[in-house]
């Protein structure tokens, strides 16, 4: 009798960068631009080469980067989740042995900026480490219309020196925060929303290019909804103010089932200048990068009753 067996597995290519420049086909000096990081994961019937030392079934890791860099060259890239779904579709129709497999795409910002009044055609800044990141699961035996599909804005960082508070929290021994009604509220935002596919559609219209306008419009408007917010609530807390963000982007896109928010709390502590004789009127602040609090949410939408 065999003392192991194997579970599962799942392997591929990681860290696949490329830049994509799209040109516009009436002025080819107008220019977007794509920075990507790859990373897609086989799944399928490659027991043999764990348990047997067989590598007949694996499709070399190799292979797998020259596939998305190829693709990133003939096809469309732009959205991303359209990107991830026409891989998917390849890998699990060249292959009969790759059952599915799973794709990450990290979307780098770069944003065009004024030259002499006007939006330059072909120049960027870097919007430093924020990040739209796509994620597609899928296994085709489920068929083309089952799938978990997500996008994702990371590392977005903000900040505001006034419209947050805290208080009325539970209290006991251990407590020694002070209650605050006017504070600095600062944090690195991951906003997850995870799409539908019986109200977006199947993989292969996903990959024609049907729901562009869908997932386009989507992430401008989560990105523009977490911001607006931010700014403009007088928030009691970081859970009520990403409530209401995740509701306000279940509210916008349609088809999107559940909104998930992770916050991190960068605290920023008041100096006490009292032994010196000097107010400090939350005017300078300590950063401190260590230990932060950590606040997360999923939200779901209501469904009507019957």
């Amino acid at each position: 009798m065999s003392y192991s067996y194997l579970a599962e597995s799942t392997y591929g290519k990681d860290n696949v960068k490329f830049l994509k420049v799209k040109k516009d086909k009436t002025n080819p000096k107008l220019h977007e631009i794509m920075e990507a990081t790859v990373c897609v994961l086989l799944k399928g019937d490659f027991d043999v080469s764990y348990t047997e030392a067989d590598n007949k079934p694996i499709v070399p890791t190799d292979t797998v980067k020259n596939t998305i860099l190829i693709f990133a060259k003939k096809y469309d890239t732009f959205p991303t989740e359209k990107f991830a779904a026409k891989l998917a579709l390849h890998f699990t129709s060249k292959y009969s042995h790759v059952s599915g497999l799973t794709i990450k795409i990290y979307q780098d910002r770069w944003v065009k900026y004024d030259v002499d009044g006007k939006e330059s055609l072909h120049s960027f800044t870097h919007q430093g480490p924020e990040k739209k990141v796509t994620f597609l699961d899928w296994d085709k035996k489920n068929g083309p219309r089952n799938f978990v599909l997500t996008t994702a804005i990371k590392d977005l960082t903000v900040l505001k020196s006034t419209g947050s508070m805290f208080y009325g929290y539970n209290v006991c021994d251990y407590t020694t925060l002070k209650p605050a009604t006017d504070r600095i509220l600062s944090t690195d935002i991951f906003a997850t929303w995870e799409w539908n596919p019986l109200k977006l559609g199947c993989l292969n219209s996903i990959a024609s290019g049907s729901k562009d306008a869908i997932f386009n419009d989507t992430y401008h408007s989560a990105r523009d909804i977490t911001l607006d917010i931010f700014a403009k609530e007088n928030s009691p807390s970081v859970q009520a103010t990403m409530f209401n963000m995740a509701t306000a982007i279940l509210k916008k896109a349609p088809q999107v089932d559940f909104v998930s928010y992770e916050l991190p709390n960068k605290h920023y502590f008041l100096f006490d200048f009292k032994w010196k004789g000097l107010d400090n009127d939350n005017e300078l602040f300590y950063p401190s990068p260590h230990p932060n609090g950590l606040i997360k949410c999923r939200v779901g939408r209501k469904q009507a009753k019957l």
